[in-house]
């Protein structure tokens, strides 16, 4: 069941990519009327969690640039950004490779318990490497179906 999990987050990613693959920059920077993000927010929103998820609870180093709290942390959005966001080929080469690293780095640790469990929103307490690798599926597959919308307004312009 363990490489289920692993499994999963690469088969999820590879969505979120064939997605957004061949978009141009300016259809990852529409924002509907009614939307606060686009598609560029949604990708890298979906790249810091998962780095958060995966490896600061287990006490892992993280590769993310500087940046990426404040461009797409919770509650950010572009109108807000005084930072130049990244490409499209660079957020697709660093979500590319997130899965591999998860999987190296986290294979046998999934029954793990981490230092500082997190209550989402929603209520539910992750406490293993586990539970956080599985709640960031349901977390992509949010943002990938959000994706999804975006893309239709995106298309029409």
């Amino acid at each position: 069941m363990d490489q289920f999990v692993f499994k999963q987050l690469a088969f999820i990613r590879q969505l979120t990519i064939k997605a957004v693959q061949g978009l141009s920059e300016a259809a990852l920077d529409n924002i509907p009327e009614g939307f606060n993000n686009n598609l560029r927010w949604n990708l890298g929103h979906i790249y810091l969690v998962q780095e958060k998820f995966a490896f600061h609870f287990a006490g892992e180093p993280m590769q993310l640039p500087e940046n990426y709290d404040r461009l797409f942390a919770k509650g950010t959005k572009p109108a807000d950004w005084k930072d130049e966001p990244p490409t499209l080929d660079t957020l697709l080469e660093m979500l590319a490779e997130q899965p591999k690293r998860i999987h190296a780095s986290l294979q046998n640790r999934l029954n793990e318990q981490v230092k500082t469990p997190l209550t989402t929103g929603a209520g539910l307490t992750l406490s293993t490497v586990g539970e956080f690798l599985s709640y960031s599926l349901y977390h992509e597959g949010m943002h990938f179906n959000t994706i999804t919308i975006l893309k239709r307004f995106a298309d029409k312009k």
